[in-house]
């Protein structure tokens, strides 16, 4: 999975660079995953603003802007949080596009409602944020590395879409 991570951060990296725009992330269960692997490829300082590693409520709530409502109505394992967290990252750091995740990777933390596996995966730009659910448990480190990979070509597909090659 981590070469495949590579070849996707590459295409992903050539895109923004090629267009002068850039791309930041807020991540919570994946812990800094995701910007590591938009850095894996020499040069991301180009495009790549940062990451924020939110891994309480209080971090999504003060730094990315995520509504105290939104977190009590929905968990911090929903759709609208993902959404909210990728929104707050365009905000907070002026990135054109941004990632974010929050989940439950395991072993433990899962609920009925909310079972171990469960990820919610957020990415876009200004004018929309789209979002992956992941709901499979393949024990933490496969969740995360899964949920990893997915971001990433999730956004590279988004990049392919809003940014055509001429």
């Amino acid at each position: 999975m981590e070469f495949e991570s590579k070849i996707i951060s590459r295409q992903i990296g050539n895109i923004l660079y090629a267009s002068g725009l850039t791309i930041g992330t807020a991540e919570s269960c994946t812990g800094g995953r995701i910007s590591e692997a938009i850095i894996a490829i020499p040069g991301a300082s180009d495009y790549f603003k940062g990451g924020i590693v939110a891994y309480t409520s209080e971090v999504k709530e003060r730094v990315l802007g995520v509504p105290h409502d939104t977190i009590e109505e929905f968990t911090v394992v929903s759709e609208e949080v993902a959404k909210a967290m990728a929104m707050g990252t365009i905000k907070t750091m002026g990135v054109d596009f941004a990632i974010s995740a929050t989940g439950v990777a395991g072993p433990g933390g899962g609920t009925p409602e909310t079972p171990v596996g469960t990820i919610w995966i957020g990415y876009g730009d200004k004018d929309e944020i789209r979002t992956f659910k992941l709901t499979e448990d393949f024990g933490r480190d496969i969740n995360l590395a899964i949920a990893t990979n997915k971001a990433m070509r999730l956004m590279l597909d988004f990049l392919n879409e809003k940014l055509p090659k001429e």
